[in-house]
């Protein structure tokens, strides 16, 4: 008898996810985990109201992810929390690239150099996604947990992401964003966007200069594997007093030494990205 194969991972009727009518528990059972994910320890009630749902509903919810271990529930303060397995599911998303690793040691050598935070980010649903960090010593410094999301447009790795976008892409990109306005250096035109790319290129880094938080400067560079892909950027950020407009072209050559050490370790060939041929790239 001759067994038939099927490739698995999708039913055999299998359409496209935005075909598909969502699972409504399943949605409000996410939300609870992304709510709980933002705001810490909170008890019941406050979830309830955070969330405008019933406490009886929301508590079953967080009973059935306790037995698993998604939560976890502090009997003296009665505050829900995210638990371990939770973290653990997440940490594979870390583990599907080499590039948090890869990253870590040039992160920390950048931090020592310039005195200010380093960061890794990618790009994730449009957006920057925040997966590492190595910190100041300083007080006053920039943080953002890993998980952390900000616009590409307004930061300075999703700008360096963006310079590396062949036109097509960045066309099409332009075509359905909306550039929300943070400060009024923000920039919210294409055209804006377009120049401050083009610059992002011909020096080799981008610049946030207080465009997302004011009195924030951040400048990044790209990431490229051994494809050629930027598939993260690495960058230095701190309060602008300190990060002072003067230290813009040091700082900057030292964060792009930094990604090219990376990109080299991931094995890109450096000749054929970032100021060469970017027409290349998957649009």
């Amino acid at each position: 008898m001759t067994q038939q194969i099927r490739a698995r991972g999708r039913p055999k009727s299998f359409r496209k996810p935005e075909d598909i009518p969502r699972i409504q528990a399943v949605d409000r059972a996410i939300d609870v985990l992304e709510t709980l994910a933002r705001g810490g320890a909170t008890s019941l009630s406050a979830l309830a109201v955070e969330m405008d749902q019933s406490p009886a509903t929301l508590y079953r919810i967080l009973t059935t992810f306790r037995l698993r271990g998604l939560v976890e529930n502090n009997d003296a303060t009665q505050e829900w929390m995210i638990g371990a397995s939770a973290f653990r599911i997440g940490a594979v998303y870390l583990r599907r690239s080499t590039v948090a690793s890869r990253a870590m040691p040039a992160m920390r050598d950048l931090m020592a150099a310039t005195g200010e935070t380093a960061n890794l980010g990618v790009e994730a649903e449009g957006q920057v996604m925040f997966i590492a960090q190595v910190e100041t010593h300083e007080s006053i410094r920039a943080f953002f947990p890993p998980g952390t999301q900000g616009p590409l447009h307004a930061s300075g790795i999703g700008k360096a992401l963006l310079a590396t976008y062949a036109e097509a892409r960045l066309q099409k990109l332009l075509e359905n964003a909306v550039l929300t306005h943070y400060t009024p250096q923000t920039l919210t035109s294409p055209t804006a966007l377009r120049a401050d790319l083009a610059a992002t290129r011909a020096r080799g880094y981008a610049i946030d200069d207080n465009e997302k938080t004011p009195g924030m400067r951040c400048i990044a560079a790209p990431i490229f594997n051994h494809l050629g892909e930027a598939v993260a950027g690495i960058s230095v950020s701190g309060p602008s007093n300190r990060l002072t407009a003067d230290k813009v072209a040091q700082v900057g050559a030292l964060v792009t030494s930094a990604a090219t050490s990376i990109s080299r370790a991931l094995g890109a060939d450096m000749g054929m990205v970032w100021l060469g041929n970017l027409d290349s790239n998957q649009d």
